[in-house]
């Protein structure tokens, strides 16, 4: 086994102040890629069960096992909220499994990507190609910026916003502050819809509810979804959604034969289903 910091006796361990007293241990076979860029640590590993695995600064982004239930449900809830996505924004979403989701939509025209760290872009089309081929697509732009610096030039522009952020510290802060929300609801054409990654109702609950706070105080409509993913601490994260316009909580287009056949969790009915809140949760946000 090849010397990391995160792993011990063959086991990578995630411990973060983020979520105190607990920590998520994967087994590794291998270490395929370590390295340092101008923003954070980068590496790579093939898991025993999970597949491979990126990690960001110690923190699990994605595994070959889980991933694609977080990018189909942060890409095809706002996506199919809408009822004629074609200009579209990614904010961060370097690993490409968003753009992948986004691309299998015929109506949108324009991705445009904004994502900080260059070399995550590139250890992610080299390592994880099942995720990197999202950038494969002939409507991709990929900016590589400061996406709050990017989003606040952008005016009555985008149908939908996704931002694939980091967690709340560090780069990823002020992505979680409303600053950054006015931005994204400037950038929006009518009707428009943002979907954001909104940590988990069990672990964050401040962050939940100030993301709740702002949404409903910018946008029309707000809503929360909550989704499993095993490898995520608690197993389970949540998407925040605001919306000029549309309604939030089922598809405004019925999905295509051809894509809910490429797809393994998101269905007209899990997009609904996962709007259902458990009580303390639903509480918490309709107080806000």
């Amino acid at each position: 086994m090849e010397s990391n910091q995160y792993i011990n006796d063959g086991w990578f361990f995630e411990v973060n102040e983020l979520w105190p007293g607990m920590k998520l241990a994967l087994e590794i076979e291998k270490v395929l890629y370590s390295g340092r860029s101008k923003f954070q640590q980068i590496d790579v590993y093939q898991t025993r069960d999970h597949g491979r695995m990126l990690t960001l600064d110690g923190i699990i982004q994605v595994t070959e096992f889980d991933e694609f239930v977080y990018q189909e449900m942060l890409s095809h809830i706002p996506l199919f909220a809408h009822p004629n996505p074609e200009q579209i924004l990614v904010i961060g979403g370097g690993d490409g499994g968003i753009l992948r989701e986004i691309s299998r939509h015929d109506c949108v025209k324009n991705i445009d990507i904004c994502e900080i760290d260059k070399e995550v872009v590139r250890v992610s089309r080299e390592f994880l190609p099942e995720l990197g081929c999202g950038f494969d697509d002939k409507r991709v732009n990929l900016h590589i910026r400061d996406g709050n610096a990017f989003v606040h030039k952008q005016k009555n522009k985008y149908d939908v916003i996704i931002v694939d952020s980091s967690d709340f510290t560090g780069p990823g802060e002020v992505l979680f502050q409303k600053p950054f929300y006015q931005g994204l609801k400037a950038a929006l054409k009518p009707n428009g819809i943002i979907a954001t990654q909104g940590e988990s109702i069990f672990l964050h609950k401040d962050v939940v509810a100030s993301l709740a706070h702002i949404t409903k105080e910018l946008f029309v409509k707000q809503a929360y979804s909550s989704i499993m993913v095993p490898t995520y601490p608690g197993g389970s994260i949540g998407i925040c959604l605001g919306s000029l316009g549309p309604d939030l909580k089922r598809p405004a287009r019925e999905i295509p034969d051809k894509i809910q056949k490429q797809l393994r969790y998101y269905s007209a009915e899990i997009h609904e289903a996962s709007l259902v809140l458990p009580y303390f949760a639903k509480k918490m946000i309709d107080e806000q």
